[in-house]
């Protein structure tokens, strides 16, 4: 029988996912030590070489998820870790805020409703209801697209700050996924002004050929937009008929939403209220 033999990049793989294991094993442990653990403490537990663990913990360290006490030379868990946490508590809140709201828009206008946020340059899906027509939506949660070329990615990035939208993009090549995509810079800004004053976004085909989507913003408690919620239609239904009801419906699911985070009908977004009541008397398409 011939030797096994092992490429760099299975030994690098491997490699990548017991440094991994041990970073969880680390903050696991300090999970544990609410008055941190000092180094020689932490290395007998884990059974670490000491110069993988003092890499382990500088990295650790520089990244704000394990912080060092230098008066009782301690470790103990940083910042980001809490920071993390809070993400995950906001998502999960907002997930089950949305989802009863989303079931309610489908039941009302019987299209595919979901939920996103950004990341970085890409939309994240948390969460969907699908329409009961055979011809829908092929999506999953958990699935990222790029921003520029959706509805839901066109909202979250028209809210941004200019500064961060501009960092994000500088020198890059926009990509393309169909005839309908915005290809450039100037055109998205272009487009994304013209989201932050109609209050909606559309997309007409940019990703998925034969579907229009529209999309808005949801604002938490302090009025920023944390996520946005879209319908999408397959252009056999995309008449008006359909789609005013469509933005509607999902404007006045955003302000439901938003009231069941904790903001004060006094503070809902006026843009989406009027939405909401349909005082639009034309899309972009």
């Amino acid at each position: 029988m011939a030797p096994v033999t092992t490429s760099p990049t299975d030994a690098n793989l491997r490699s990548q996912i017991k440094s991994a294991d041990r970073v969880l094993d680390l903050i696991e442990m300090l999970a544990t030590a609410p008055q941190g653990l000092g180094f020689s403490e932490i290395a007998a537990r884990r059974s670490l070489p000491k110069s993988s663990l003092h890499e382990l913990l500088t990295v650790l360290t520089g990244r704000g998820y394990v912080t060092r006490d230098p008066q009782r030379q301690t470790y103990s868990l940083g910042i980001r870790v809490w920071e993390a946490g809070q993400a995950y508590l906001r998502h999960r809140d907002l997930v089950r805020e949305s989802l009863p709201v989303m079931r309610s828009i489908v039941d009302a206008i019987n299209e595919t409703v979901q939920l996103s946020i950004l990341d970085g340059s890409d939309n994240v899906y948390l969460a969907k209801v699908d329409c009961t027509h055979p011809v829908r939506l092929q999506s999953e949660v958990g699935k990222r697209l790029p921003a520029h070329a959706t509805g839901l990615g066109k909202v979250l990035l028209a809210n941004l700050p200019r500064d961060r939208f501009e960092a994000l993009f500088a020198g890059r090549t926009l990509p393309v996924f169909t005839s309908h995509t915005i290809a450039d810079l100037a055109a998205l800004r272009q487009e994304l002004a013209l989201i932050r004053d109609s209050g909606y976004a559309v997309d007409d085909q940019e990703y998925t050929p034969g579907l229009r989507c529209v999309a808005v913003p949801i604002r938490g408690v302090d009025g920023t937009v944390i996520a946005t919620l879209s319908a999408s239609v397959p252009l056999g239904r995309a008449n008006p008929d359909q789609m005013f009801p469509a933005l509607a419906a999902i404007a006045g699911g955003s302000l439901k939403i938003a009231h069941c985070l904790g903001q004060s009908v006094g503070t809902a977004d006026p843009i989406v209220e009027s939405l909401a009541c349909g005082q639009v008397t034309s899309l972009r398409l």
